[in-house]
């Protein structure tokens, strides 16, 4: 029997469907991707025997870029078990996805950018960034919903923001001691730097008016650049957007890690990013190696207790 066997296949797909895929189609694709490798004589996955059978089997561009991506999942799931798996990297095959692949910014990373906006100039473009990219960093609330903030939506008494989403859609989320000691050390300081300032926006820009899309994207790849990250892929750069990915993936890597019940917290985290669907969620879940060797983890675990509590 080669290294990837039908019996892997079954458990990346048990693993992958304990956190809601479905994964029809790459359960055919990765069937098939065995018996080719068994054709082969192949004893392992590489990056070679991958291409070789995302590009052989017929079809688009495009369907063999989602072949090969159905693929790509599954490796980096194999590798965390198996080092010597190899991963195809993205954008192997020329065909332009239909969505940017998130960027899973790591905490690193993060500071790196909280340093790098805490270094623009003037002091208050400082601390307007600094507290639009820690905001979005504790609560994934999208960037225009962060931008669209009032004042009045920081009850700093009982620690919690009035978020209003997309189609009017409010919501109440408790925010961590954390947020509001930021929150309010920058209220502090716009009030320190615009003293007779009225604009009723939380997050203000060097005019005192309410930040816009315009000025906030282009700022914020400006930080990027200064904070020394690059982009994965051609699909794959770090956007502010991706912050909201980051919160989502290490929600559900703290219930794991803590023992919680992954199919209970999805919907409370469906509900806290504003989803009127669970399905809405999964496509912030994606399978980094540490979301997938947590959930393999807890499989295993839940598949070795017998019913009657022995192992």
């Amino acid at each position: 029997m080669t290294m990837l066997s039908i019996e892997m296949v079954r458990d990346y797909l048990r693993v992958r469907r304990a956190m809601g895929y479905k994964l029809e189609g790459t359960e055919s694709v990765l069937r098939r991707f065995v018996e080719y490798l068994q054709v082969m004589g192949a004893d392992r996955l590489t990056i070679d025997d991958a291409l070789g059978f995302a590009t052989t089997q017929g079809g688009s561009a495009r369907s063999q870029a989602l072949r090969l991506s159905a693929i790509r999942c599954f490796a980096r799931w194999a590798h965390t078990l198996d080092a010597t798996v190899q991963i195809p990297p993205t954008g192997l095959l020329p065909a332009r996805p239909t969505r940017a692949a998130p960027y899973i910014y790591t905490d690193a990373e993060i500071t790196a950018l909280l340093v790098a906006a805490g270094d623009l100039h003037p002091p208050l473009r400082a601390a307007t960034f600094s507290t639009l990219i820690a905001l979005m960093a504790a609560t994934g609330i999208r960037t225009g919903e962060a931008i669209n903030l009032d004042i009045g939506d920081f009850d700093q008494e009982v620690g919690t923001l009035t978020v209003t989403g997309k189609y009017g859609k409010v919501r109440v989320l408790p925010i961590h001691p954390t947020a509001v000691t930021g929150l309010n050390g920058y209220l502090r300081e716009r009030r320190k730097l615009r003293p007779n300032l009225e604009c009723p926006a939380l997050l203000i820009s060097t005019t005192g008016r309410r930040l816009t899309p315009s000025t906030v994207h282009p700022t914020f790849r400006g930080i990027v650049r200064q904070a020394g990250l690059t982009a994965v892929s051609s699909s794959c750069r770090p956007r502010l957007h991706d912050l909201r990915h980051r919160f989502a993936v290490a929600t559900m890597l703290d219930a794991y890690r803590s023992g919680d019940d992954p199919a209970v917290v999805l919907p409370i985290l469906s509900t806290w990013l504003g989803h009127a669907d669970p399905g809405d969620t999964y496509w912030y879940l994606t399978g980094t190696s540490e979301l997938l060797a947590a959930a393999t983890a807890r499989l295993q675990l839940r598949t070795s207790i017998r019913p009657d509590g022995a192992r």
